[in-house]
């Protein structure tokens, strides 16, 4: 069986979502990549059933109930994103706090700050800092939208693989990403037109 890596993703979450819906029916608490994996599955599970960008987003939020995880993964799980792909093409799903308690209609719980609880960031007291090299095979493209609505694209989404409603050379983006940041995005509104620089994804071989 031959199989994309879209699809040995797919596998990979499904997976993951199957352990922790045996650690849940044995009463144990959710870890963070657990709750992770069922928010992701319900919404592929959602966008594979014809769902509209509002209900696969709802469908992520009802995947874990606040309650059903370990205490200090609602801080670590601040936000979930997801490429799914729907009628119009691959959109980006952002859950922000997908483990909130519901408050509201479409509302959630404020999170406290917790400096000293899981993932929380302390800044070195020595003065040093880790600057990354900068990129050194990067090429700049015009990408148009010929959408009807908003399309983001991840930093590290295979850039020739991004919604077919944008419109660029596909070719010349084989193997690589955009030059972002780890977890940022790049939006397109309706027939927007601009350039974006990519990057050579680590370990590419030669176009």
């Amino acid at each position: 069986m031959r199989l994309t890596a879209w699809e040995e993703e797919r596998l990979l979450v499904f997976t993951a979502a199957e352990l922790a819906r045996r650690h849940l029916a044995a009463g144990l608490a959710l870890n963070a990549p657990e709750a992770i994996a069922l928010i992701c599955d319900a919404m592929f599970e959602a966008a594979r059933a014809g769902a509209s960008y509002a209900d696969v987003e709802a469908a992520g939020r009802a995947a874990v109930a606040p309650d059903a995880a370990m205490p200090g993964v609602r801080e670590l799980v601040d936000d979930v994103r997801l490429e799914v792909l729907l009628d119009d093409g691959t959109r980006l799903i952002v859950l922000r706090d997908p483990l909130a308690p519901a408050t509201g209609l479409g509302a959630s719980a404020a999170l406290p700050a917790a400096p000293d609880g899981p993932g929380a960031i302390r800044q070195a007291t020595d003065g040093s800092a880790t600057v990354p090299p900068p990129p050194t095979d990067t090429i700049e493209l015009t990408v148009r939208s010929e959408s009807r609505r908003v399309i983001r694209v991840t930093s590290h989404y295979p850039f020739e693989r991004v919604n077919q409603r944008l419109v660029f050379d596909r070719d010349a983006a084989r193997g690589y990403r955009l030059d972002l940041p780890a977890g940022s995005s790049e939006r397109w509104g309706p027939g927007e037109e601009r350039t974006v620089r990519l990057v050579r994804f680590a370990g590419a071989g030669e176009r």
